[in-house]
């Protein structure tokens, strides 16, 4: 479909002699055809960033697109660099599913020559009708397949036709912006689902973590602040999609803000996936540990030691302190957590309560 598309937009460009840039009704980009080297900012910028700017977007629906049923010329400003050019709603039953855009600063482009461009307008909103309704469908049933519900989750898997195993990750931004399926492979599935954006990946020949990687930076270009994410890298059958998308909360809940976990990294972390903060604060938080939490210099050079298994030179070194110095503050860390930092389970309790207190919300 989306070859379609772009063959689409190249014949538009060879029948009206002009640049031609295919977006969808929320500005993103779905193809473009050169011809000739005229270009300006605003096409420069959609093509490069697979997107138009909101002040874009705000200025060009200004003149009604959104609405029309037939061309509107948009005028230049030249005091911005920005040249004219000739709008073609693409519609279908109604519905405007996107926007064909002609580079015509001198108008060239008359009433009967963009008339000859219908037929393929109208083509062209038939397949991104298609589109947006399977892919809208799709959506639906991957909310199901994230149901509380053993039965919704069961019927949807048998309505559902994907190639298992699959991926599915999460990923957190700033906004409401909601993830724009047009600008991802056509085989994955997105929704929204209790404040995630979610993504069912099926892996037979698709690298999930190239996928979440444009998605992030698909969501990053809209957010006020870093996208996190995580990934459950490998679920073998799609009733088991909504603990995987849990594991996947789990991993973006433990990674650092713009970055991307997957679940088979988080190690002692898995623990968050099935304890609630307040037992798991209960568990770890003793009062010696309590105590050692208050101290930040303390409190890192005990998680320094223990993830160098106890290693006293590149402890120091990490640290760049002296070996007596590093002795000193373990001694003082013993003495607040009433552990013995020689014994391998009180260094275990430790680093327990060390590794999982920074993702657990304050008792």
């Amino acid at each position: 479909m989306a070859d379609d598309l772009q063959e689409v937009t190249e014949r538009t460009a060879e029948l009206l002699g002009a640049p031609a840039t295919l977006e969808d009704r929320d500005f993103h980009l779905v193809a473009y055809a050169a011809h000739g080297t005229t270009i300006d900012p605003v096409r420069m910028e959609s093509i490069l960033h697979r997107r138009s700017t909101e002040a874009v977007r705000s200025r060009f629906e200004r003149y009604g697109i959104a609405r029309a049923t037939g061309p509107v010329r948009i005028p230049a400003d030249h005091a911005a660099g920005v040249l004219g050019r000739l709008c073609l709603p693409v519609r279908w039953n109604g519905v405007t599913y996107g926007y064909l855009w002609l580079l015509d600063d001198e108008e060239r482009i008359d009433t009967a020559r963009a008339a000859s461009a219908a037929p393929l307008c109208e083509r062209a909103g038939l397949q991104m009708a298609r589109q947006a309704r399977e892919r809208g469908d799709l959506g639906l049933k991957l909310a199901e397949l994230l149901s509380t519900d053993h039965e919704v989750r069961t019927r949807a898997a048998a309505d559902v036709s994907i190639e298992t195993p699959v991926a599915v990750a999460v990923l957190r931004a700033q906004g409401t912006d909601v993830l724009n399926p047009w600008q991802l492979p056509r085989s994955v599935l997105t929704t929204t689902w209790e404040g995630d954006h979610v993504l069912l990946v099926p892996l037979p020949g698709r690298d999930p973590s190239s996928v979440v990687a444009r998605a992030r930076s698909l969501l990053e270009e809209r957010s006020s602040g870093p996208v996190t994410a995580g990934i459950h890298e490998h679920c073998a059958s799609l009733t088991g999609v909504r603990e995987a998308w849990q594991r996947a909360r789990t991993a973006a809940r433990a990674t650092e803000p713009g970055t991307t976990r997957t679940w088979d990294s988080l190690g002692a972390l898995r623990l968050l996936r099935w304890s609630d903060d307040t037992s798991l604060n209960e568990a770890i938080l003793t009062e010696g540990i309590t105590r050692l939490l208050t101290n930040a210099t303390l409190t890192d050079t005990a998680r320094l030691f223990l993830e160098n298994a106890g290693a006293i030179k590149p402890t120091a070194e990490s640290l760049g302190i002296h070996r007596q110095t590093l002795y000193h503050r373990l001694t003082r860390i013993e003495a607040l957590t009433e552990l013995d930092l020689t014994t391998g389970q009180d260094r275990l309790t430790l680093h327990l309560a060390l590794t999982l207190s920074p993702h657990l919300t304050a008792p």
